[in-house]
Formats: structure tokens, C-alpha cells, sequence
């Protein structure tokens, strides 16, 4: 079954999510509430959302129960996408003006703030001291992982441990929470809730190997954005960082060209055509792919139910999409 039809499966509880979040980002501050309802308004996937519908199905399915975890993972993701814009200096995501782009870096920054405040109100709906230990750890981690980011910027000698360990924090984690919670709510074993974490683990691995990759072989309106993005900020990414530890002419090559203030368009394209040349494509496509096949063990020791089957398409279509 593919992604669409997923959703369409989902598309009563998946309104009520989206609602849930319309009403949850409403203040009395016009601000607030028009830079919130922009960046909800950009859309998204909502893969959060879905993996705590899907992974509650190994429990008592309930979305008046979901949906108070649902809907703070997505704010969650939400909020950091407008931080990392005002870190990025990104002006688009998704083809639409950032909220940093429409206000300011001040307003985007108390935006993100408002909308992880939001989160943790909504939290407030559980009483088990443990769903709140693993979300708040789980805020913190991103917060390392954006830090890692920075501290690493332009750093052309770092090594895949560093990479893996950053995408990790950044992306992974949120994806295994909200499989790892949608069970918890819904009282699943711990068992079934150790392997949903290790299913969105692997999963939001290879999610954002993947996101990487197309950064250098999308187009700009698969991705909302010009490609290279990460390259020409400073983020060395895996197919660069594949790039750079195999040919000294690219890493050389990336040293004079992205230190120059006002690289232009064919800089652009001459370094990603020499990344693409290199194999940190295809080597990175690889791994993506070993990141899958575990995603895939982890949900073999489920129950099945069709809730497992769709868990598989998702991680098929992570794996395939715009390729």
C-alpha cells in the first residue's frame, strides 16, 4: 500500500490531529499566532503524527488518547524547523517564506519557544512520569544535536561517527519517540514498545540519509528549495563527507570555493557534480538501505496486524522516494 493510501486509512484521526493542532497554536498575541498558523499552514507529512496513529494500534487504540501525543511531537518538529531557519538563514522551506523571512530572526526565535511551549501543555493530559522523562530527553537531545551542527560547520575533517551521531539527535530520535510513545499511551507491552523505538530508530536513519541525498540530486521544487543547500551552509552531510575523505581535489575544491562569500550558481554546480562523481551517492543510498533492512527486523517480533504492514510501506516509501 503506498503513502497515500496510508493516509487515507488514517484520515478521520489525521483531521482530528491537524484540528487539534489549529487550536492549539491559537493566542491572544496576533504575532504569535499568525507566525505559528504560517509555519502549520507550509504543511508537511505529518510522519509523526502517523507513526503515534500506527504504533497505538499494538495498544488500546484511542485518538482522544493519541492525539495529546500526537499533536506535541509534531509542535516538537515544528518548533525546530524554525530555529534551525534562523541558524540556516534559510529565506523558504517547503517553497514558502520562513517565519524568519516574513518577521525576523526575533520573532521566528520566540515562535519556536511558543510552539515547545505548547508541547509540553499539551503533555500535560498524562499522568505516567515516564512518557514525560523520554519526550523532555528527547527535546534535549535535538537541542545537542543543533549545537553539534553548529560547532561542526565548515569542519571538512569530521568523521562518519560525528555524522551519524548528529542525524541521529536531530531526526531520528523525535520518529523512534513517537513510535515508542503511541505504544506507551496506549498501554502495548514493553516489548511491542522497545521494538516500535528501534522500528522509527532505523527508520529516521535512513530518513534523513535520504533527506541528505536529495539535497544534491533533488530539484528545487522537489525540495522547496535550491539544491545544496546544506553544502554551501557549512553542513557536511554523508555523500560530501563520502566526497571529501576519498578525493583530495573535492575537499580542496569545497575549501576555495565555499569560503568565498558570493559563490555563485555554477560554483554551486561544479561542487555537487564533483560530489555525484565521487560515489558518496551511491555510497550513501547503501547504507540508507541498511538502515531499512534493520527497521525491518525490528517489526518482524510484531504482532501482526495490519498496523505492522503499513509501518513497512512507510519505511519502503522512505526508502524510495523522488529516486
Amino acid at each position: 500500500m503506498n503513502l497515500a493510501e496510508i493516509y487515507t486509512k488514517l484520515k478521520e484521526d489525521i483531521v482530528t490531529i491537524e484540528k487539534g493542532l489549529e487550536k492549539t497554536i491559537q493566542s491572544d498575541q496576533v504575532i504569535l499566532r499568525q507566525a505559528s498558523t504560517q509555519l502549520l499552514k507550509a504543511g508537511g507529512k505529518r510522519i509523526r503524527p502517523v507513526f503515534v496513529l500506527l504504533s497505538g494500534k499494538f495498544g488500546n487504540y484511542d485518538i482522544d488518547v493519541l492525539k495529546n501525543i500526537a499533536i506535541p511531537l509534531e509542535l516538537i518538529h515544528m518548533g525546530s524547523l524554525v530555529h534551525d531557519d534562523v541558524i540556516d538563514d534559510a529565506e523558504l522551506r517547503r517553497g514558502k517564506k520562513t517565519v524568519k523571512s516574513e518577521w525576523d530572526n526575533k520573532v521566528a526565535m520566540y515562535t519556536g519557544d511558543f510552539i515547545f511551549g505548547k508541547a509540553i501543555e499539551t503533555t500535560t493530559f498524562f499522568q505516567n512520569p515516564a512518557l514525560h522523562q523520554i519526550l523532555s530527553n528527547a527535546m534535549i537531545e535535538m537541542c545537542v544535536g543543533e549545537i553539534e551542527q553548529i560547532r561542526h560547520q565548515y569542519n571538512w575533517n569530521q568523521n562518519l561517527k560525528t555524522y551519524l551521531r548528529r542525524i541521529k539527535r536531530k531526526t531520528a530520535l523525535l520518529i523512534a519517540v513517537s513510535c515508542q510513545l503511541g505504544a506507551m499511551a496506549t498501554n502495548a507491552n514493553e516489548q511491542t514498545q522497545k521494538r516500535l523505538y528501534q522500528f522509527g530508530y532505523f527508520v529516521g536513519m535512513s530518513f534523513q540519509i535520504t533527506d541528505d541525498v536529495l539535497d544534491f540530486i533533488g530539484t528545487e521544487k522537489q525540495l522547496g528549495k535550491p539544491a545544496g543547500g546544506d553544502l554551501i551552509q557549512g553542513n557536511v552531510t554523508l555523500p560530501a563527507l563520502y566526497a571529501l575523505q576519498h578525493n583530495q581535489e573535492i575537499k580542496t575544491l569545497l575549501m576555495e570555493r565555499l569560503d568565498d562569500p558570493y559563490i555563485d550558481e555554477e560554483a554551486v554546480h561544479v561542487i555537487l557534480e564533483a560530489v555525484k562523481a565521487s560515489g558518496g551517492i551511491e555510497y550513501s543510498l547503501q547504507m540508507s538501505d541498511r538502515y531499512l533492512n534493520k527497521a525491518y527486523e525490528a517489526l518482524e517480533g510484531l504482532p501482526n496486524i495490519e498496523a505492522k504492514t503499513y509501518l513497512s510501506d512507510i519505511a519502503a516509501y522512505i526508502g524510495q522516494r523522488n529516486f
